[in-house]
């Protein structure tokens, strides 16, 4: 284990406290951030996908095909990424079409 020394010297206890509390603030922005981006890495598989967007699997099957919705293969399966799947929705109002 590694111990590590601080000196401090001529800086009030508010001060202290202020330095502390932004840098634990950094942290915690840090850790937030790290969160929601991974929970936008959530993958659909096609029927959930379908579910999801409440269409049947040959409309997202033509979607896919299209270009409209980007699926992601793995082996012969494929994948959606659920964040993608909504950015996509508000963009182009699919719902409408």
């Amino acid at each position: 284990m590694i111990t590590k020394t601080i000196q401090i010297t001529e800086v009030s206890v508010d001060e202290l406290a202020d330095k502390v509390a932004d840098k634990l603030l950094l942290k915690i922005k840090s850790y937030l951030d790290d969160l929601s981006t991974k929970k936008n890495d959530v993958y659909l598989t096609r029927q959930e996908t379908a579910d999801f967007l409440k269409i049947n699997a040959t409309t997202l099957w033509n979607w896919t095909n299209k270009g409209k919705v980007i699926s992601y293969g793995l082996g012969h399966r494929r994948y959606y990424n659920k964040q993608e799947i909504i950015d996509t929705l508000k963009k182009n109002q699919l719902l409408l079409k």
